[in-house]
């Protein structure tokens, strides 16, 4: 049956001259009326307004009975649950539909002018820059309530025009827009996710400018954890070294060879030769700091380095010689060498 104000109107009358219940399909026909009415976008409180007015015209100067205000309660009951059920399902759509657009702006493969067309129907101006921050650690799932807690905090900080949260094979993404507020959500989201490192991409614009950022804070990621870097914020602007040493890897490989195969002719192999000179230059080349790092006395650490001199040619105290050791050495660690031999 369709539902109307003069049908509201007459079932009302007709429940209170005979005192029964409102049957099963005149509360379908309510739950109905209400889902409509959601997917028109009617507020619950319009339409419960609505029926209450209505609902005074009939009682207007009558005694109201028990029977009629159980029909009430009843069919504004039913009326609010199918005003529900069609917005949740409502948000259900739009939910699927902002995930759906978010995985294809991380992805290579997407339609960019179908991206740019639907950008503006999820806040998103891709005519603007957006840098892209991926978190560590893998496993996350945007039903995790970890994840659809984060994604509450950051939505409810900056909206959903300034932050975009998913999950690309399995690592937390965070897309913002470029600009003064950048800073602020990027570290909002790496605080939120405690104990894992987080990697900013570079500000691109354009259709495929996220998936650009994206690609960038992921290899950047991935090379940051290889090398061990200190820091759980950092930036793939500040490690732009690394993405040109494995442009040419044959050539990286060549490099490492040529300086570092040497050190394999030590007792106890090339690896703590290698990690002493890495010790070294993370000291900032200052001894005593270098030997603390390897707890190693300064006369052990003085020994090791004499050896480095010794094998390879080169000296670490040397300004040009040694660009070219940290440069293998670099090399050395984001090719796995000497675990996997650059000769393989």
């Amino acid at each position: 049956m369709s539902f109307d104000d003069g049908t509201w109107v007459r079932l009302l009358a007709e429940v209170a001259q005979s005192g029964r219940r409102l049957r099963r399909e005149e509360l379908e026909a309510l739950r109905e009326y209400g889902d409509r009415a959601a997917e028109e976008g009617r507020g619950l409180a319009e339409l419960v307004d609505e029926r209450l007015a209505a609902t005074g015209q009939v009682w207007t100067g009558q005694p109201v009975d028990a029977a009629s205000m159980a029909a009430l309660r009843a069919g504004v009951a039913a009326l609010a649950a199918g005003h529900g059920r069609a917005y949740r399902e409502r948000l259900r759509r739009e939910e699927a539909g902002r995930r759906q657009f978010v995985a294809d702006l991380l992805s290579s493969r997407s339609d960019l002018g179908r991206l740019a067309e639907h950008a503006e129907r999820f806040g998103l101006n891709l005519a603007c820059a957006h840098v892209v921050a991926v978190a560590g650690g893998d496993g996350y799932d945007l039903e995790d309530p970890l994840v659809r807690g984060l994604e509450r905090q950051l939505l409810s900080r900056f909206g959903e025009q300034e932050v975009l949260l998913a999950v690309k094979h399995g690592r937390l993404v965070c897309i913002v827009p470029s600009g003064p507020g950048e800073d602020t959500a990027v570290k909002a989201f790496a605080e939120l996710t405690p104990g894992r490192r987080v990697v900013v991409g570079r500000p691109h614009s354009g259709p495929g400018g996220v998936v650009h950022s994206y690609e960038e804070a992921r290899a950047a990621l991935e090379q940051a954890d290889q090398l061990g870097l200190p820091g759980m914020l950092l930036h793939a602007a500040d490690l732009l070294v690394l993405p040109v040493l494995l442009r040419d890897r044959e050539a990286l490989e060549q490099l490492v060879r040529s300086v570092l195969e040497p050190l394999r002719k030590a007792r106890g192999g090339a690896g703590p030769l290698v990690e002493t000179l890495i010790a070294y230059a993370d000291s900032r080349y200052v001894t005593a700091e270098a030997a603390r790092r390897l707890g190693l006395s300064v006369r052990a650490l003085a020994y090791r380095i004499a050896h480095i001199v010794r094998l390879t040619g080169l000296d670490p105290d040397d300004a040009l010689q040694r660009y070219t050791l940290e440069t293998a050495v670099l090399g050395a660690r984001l090719i796995g060498w000497p675990d996997h031999s650059a000769n393989e």
